[in-house]
């Protein structure tokens, strides 16, 4: 079981950031992608995580960095071949996510047929929020997500549009896997994911039953 202090500094400890692309119907049709059969997974790297006051940057050969909001899940007792009905005791808390994407070396890398690790892992690519206790959010799919590029919304969701549910996520993942105390899963992003450019501010929110439980915000820089 993870340790509450550790929990709270699951930044620190974690070893993996699994993530679950296009989770929602309304975004994989937004980029032109079918909607996936079973969850389609890819990782990014724990040094891709940051926390604020730190700033998102843009790399150098990246022309076109998107964002997109998630509700991440934050594992508090590893675990392999988890069974769906046993999944959400694995859980700890969550988090409020971004996972930042160079869509233009996703693109070439997909015409290519090469994996998305670039496109995905840079230094400062997976901003989070504090941890929020598991206890915070009774039904992690009932939870509304938003974000705002310069104060204008561009996001707007809600976790009950997840294809897959967070248990059968858990439970999918844990079969190839094993989840080990402070990874994080990214449980995909709703529609309304865009372009930012160095100058803009990002301002994430999650709200349960109305009550915003969290916000937070990173500025966006171009790497010198």
């Amino acid at each position: 079981q993870l340790p509450a202090t550790m929990a709270a500094r699951f930044a620190s400890v974690c070893r993996k950031i699994v993530c679950v692309g296009r989770n929602f119907s309304e975004h994989a049709a937004e980029l032109g992608n079918a909607v996936p059969t079973e969850p389609l997974l890819f990782l990014k790297p724990p040094s891709s995580m940051i926390q604020a006051p730190r700033a998102i940057e843009v790399p150098k050969g990246c022309l076109e960095l998107h964002h997109e909001v998630e509700l991440g899940v934050v594992i508090g007792r590893s675990g392999r071949c988890i069974a769906e009905k046993d999944a959400m005791d694995y859980v700890a808390g969550y988090t409020l996510a971004l996972d930042m994407t160079a869509r233009d070396l996703q693109e070439k890398a997909k015409k290519k047929g090469h994996p998305w690790s670039v496109a995905k892992g840079y230094d400062t690519f997976c901003p989070v929020g504090p941890f929020l206790d598991k206890e915070l959010i009774p039904d992690p799919q009932n939870v509304r997500l938003s974000l705002r590029v310069n104060g204008k919304t561009k996001q707007d969701g809600t976790t009950k549009d997840m294809i897959f549910s967070i248990p059968y996520l858990i439970h999918f993942i844990s079969h190839i896997f094993s989840l080990e105390n402070g990874d994080v899963i990214l449980t995909g992003t709703p529609s309304g994911v865009g372009p930012v450019r160095a100058g803009d501010l990002l301002q994430a929110t999650l709200i349960v039953a109305d009550k915003v439980l969290c916000e937070t915000e990173f500025p966006v820089q171009q790497i010198q």
